[in-house]
């Protein structure tokens, strides 16, 4: 039945597209033309049913005039597996697809180059399944390290999150697949994030929380955006008028769709009237929505006018032309080797190397001939897990499984499971976590470990600790998983623990008490197979933290000035500005690991900094270059990265500030000249009084360094 139906609406929009316009790309005149002709072609009745889902991710087609429906999928970490209502699996044997790596271990390689790979492949697997809009990327600012989704959001710093955003957006949509970049705006927790109202100042709105937005619709171009489930200065973002409309369409000029997230609608006139174009949710009869019969009868007593009913039509039409309805409409792959390998490069430069004090690392397989692999992370998968969008992945390697395919001819692998990674959240406490360590898979653990020439330890989240719909309690790590590391340090001081995550923990003791650390992620189908070569030398680490690490929960803004989760259901971002590293550079508070930090198997000196010349005026460029020489014995990669700071400021302004970034390849004893652009209209202040950016006069601090903390070079400048 499904193959019939979707066979007539590719037939129907055939039809539609070709009897209109000859078989050439049509321009952007010939668009509107025909999406004109045809809105007055709708009845009122057919109208509506375009504005509304008529199933979990499906929209309505017309198919009197050939008009197709949408069809929308999650999302970031690759297209999900078809569901029926009620979300549980179709159980098709066609659904299966490439396992991406998570959002925070993208933006740990620093890479837009690999952003835009990953957009593209995951636009070519969209296209393949059928999906005419995918609900990615998502990169919410990270405001708190406990936030239920910071594993498939991006970073703390709205540069790097736009740098990525906006290739992630370019690559979907260059398979005619519509990106829907989300969640619109400020949804920085998931406690009570359906219901929440948040207070942000406008300036931290327009310089932490929107830039990333703004550059995916204004560089990107992204088609389509998801307006997220909170309230903003006590409206919900789906009817937010100042958000949707005067923002988003009137300042960034955004063409396409408004779409709510699932059951985040709330009313139907003031949705209409202030900007949401389409009403998505799960639950059946369809008919029931506020964008259904409520919205049809609406317009007939008037408060909804026929002109804001075409505009939303207009909308989805437009980017019918730019997806089902496009020319020349690529015919996607999926589950390919080429996908296999933009997994593998990702997950193999998003590892970071924490510590590596003994060098134990990269494993020298002359002198190790035993290894104890502990851990329930070794073995566990994490394309499915928590509440939230997963992937039928074909297949995923885990940690285990590439350190046999690496290792197992040369050293001897003996495995333990040392913990129980099972998470129940929803059931009663004493269900959860165990109130203490099972004794026999912690007796095993330290037997195999006592025993091996090295113990590589493998703790830190899963997929069902960190999950949509619930932020963490706190930073410790789950599962007692620091009892473990104690247990099988003492019995091998030949340990390396690699922690996986999407998020902070709390590894302050281990930091302290242990030698050699590895931060992995939920690293997609490849996960296994890169973190291996990494372990073994193949590959250089390269991974830069996205977000910092703060030595203690209270270190952070939102928790040191008491403002999160909020307070009757209001929450106030006290910090303004200061986010993430902008707070601890400012208030001179050492994190337990800073932005952008990652060490390597080689050594990078950083020899000189220059810049083209020392006064500039606001319409130019700012051209820095920074020489980096490897001195090592291993060719890596190093990120460079260029923070800008403004002493003597007129308005409040942190330390500094990240104004570009480039990750470059240096062979081992080269040297490279690493050149690096920044606008000088980008180091301006929202001035609120005026609304308007200002540049500010005089001089400028131009500071070159491998991580937040870590400046190697730096120079002055002066803006006229």
């Amino acid at each position: 039945m499904k193959i019939k139906l979707f066979a007539c609406l590719l037939l129907s929009a055939f039809i539609w597209a070709n009897t209109t316009v000859n078989a050439q790309a049509p321009t952007n005149k010939a668009i509107e033309t025909r999406i004109a002709a045809t809105i007055k072609k709708l009845t009122l009745e057919e109208k509506i049913s375009m504005l509304h889902a008529n199933g979990i991710f499906s929209t309505a087609g017309v198919p009197r005039l050939g008009i197709p429906g949408l069809m929308t999928d999650d999302g970031p970490l690759g297209v999900r597996e078809d569901v029926k209502e009620g979300w549980g699996s179709a159980n098709l044997t066609t659904d299966s697809a490439t396992f991406f790596p998570n959002g925070s271990a993208l933006a740990a390689t620093w890479n837009p180059a690999l952003a835009y790979r990953y957009g593209h492949d995951l636009g070519e697997e969209a296209r393949a399944r059928n999906k005419s809009i995918i609900l990615a990327p998502a990169f919410n600012i990270t405001r708190t390290p406990l936030g239920g989704r910071t594993y498939e959001y991006y970073s703390e710093d709205p540069f790097l999150n736009s740098q990525l955003a906006v290739q992630s957006v370019k690559g979907i949509q260059s398979q005619h697949v519509a990106a829907c970049v989300k969640h619109y705006a400020v949804n920085n927790q998931e406690v009570e994030r359906g219901r929440v109202n948040v207070l942000v100042d406008e300036r931290a709105l327009r310089e932490i929380y929107l830039p990333a937005f703004k550059a995916s619709i204004t560089e990107g171009n992204a088609w389509t955006i998801m307006a997220a489930y909170n309230k903003f200065r006590g409206v919900y973002c789906s009817e937010n008028d100042y958000l949707l409309n005067k923002i988003l369409r009137d300042e960034w000029g955004f063409k396409g769709i408004v779409i709510s997230d699932w059951g985040g609608t709330h009313s139907t006139v003031d949705a209409a009237n202030n900007g949401l174009d389409l009403e998505m949710g799960s639950r059946p009869p369809y008919k029931n929505y506020y964008f259904a019969d409520k919205l049809l009868d609406s317009v007939k007593a008037g408060k909804v006018s026929m002109k804001v009913i075409d505009e939303k039509v207009h909308h989805i039409l437009w980017v019918m032309y730019h997806t089902v309805l496009s020319t020349n409409e690529p015919k996607g792959k999926i589950n390919t080797p080429e996908h296999s390998k933009t997994v593998y490069d990702i997950a193999s430069e998003s590892i970071v190397l924490l510590k590596n004090d003994k060098h134990l690392l990269p494993i020298n397989t002359t002198a190790v001939k035993s290894i104890a692999v502990i851990g329930d992370n070794a073995t566990r998968t994490f394309h499915l897990g928590g509440f939230g969008a997963g992937v039928k992945a074909r297949y995923e390697v885990t940690a285990l499984a590439g350190l046999q395919s690496r290792l197992g001819n040369k050293v001897t692998i003996n495995y333990a499971q040392g913990y129980s990674g099972v998470y129940k959240p929803f059931r009663r406490k004493t269900d959860t976590v165990p109130d203490k360590p099972d004794p026999a898979l912690l007796q095993q653990a330290v037997a195999i470990a006592k025993s091996s020439d090295m113990a590589i330890l493998f703790i830190g989240g899963n997929r069902d600790y960190e999950s949509e719909g619930r932020d963490r309690a706190d930073l410790s790590l789950p599962f007692h998983e620091q009892e473990l590391v104690d247990a099988v340090t003492a019995v091998n001081p030949n340990t390396i623990v690699v922690v996986v995550g999407g998020a902070p923990y709390d590894i302050g003791k281990i930091k302290k008490n242990n030698h050699t650390i590895v931060w992995s992620w939920y690293n997609g189908s490849e996960n296994g197979n890169a973190l291996a070569d990494m372990l073994t030398g193949k590959i250089n680490p390269s991974g830069k933290l996205p977000f910092t690490f703060p030595a203690q929960l209270k270190d952070s803004p939102a928790h040191a000035l008491n403002a999160y989760p909020g307070e009757n259901l209001q929450v106030d971002y006290k910090e303004g500005i200061l986010v993430g590293y902008r707070w601890f550079d400012t208030k001179k508070i050492a994190p337990l690991y800073c932005f952008g930090y990652g060490l390597s198997y080689t050594d990078f000196q950083y020899q000189g900094l220059s810049v083209a010349k020392k006064a500039y005026n606001p319409a130019e460029n700012i051209s820095v270059t920074v020489k980096v020489k490897n001195n090592g014995k291993y060719a890596g990669k190093e990120t460079v990265q260029l923070y800008i700071s403004k002493a003597g400021s007129v308005v409040e302004r942190p330390e500094k500030e990240l104004k570009a970034f480039k990750k470059v390849l240096i062979p081992a004893g080269q040297v490279a000249d690493v050149v690096l652009n920044v606008p000088v209209k980008d180091l301006a202040y929202y001035d609120v009084k005026s609304s308007k950016w200002i540049v500010e006069p005089g001089e400028y601090k131009i500071l070159a360094g491998t991580s937040s903390e870590d400046i190697k070079e730096h120079s002055t400048i002066k803006v006229n």
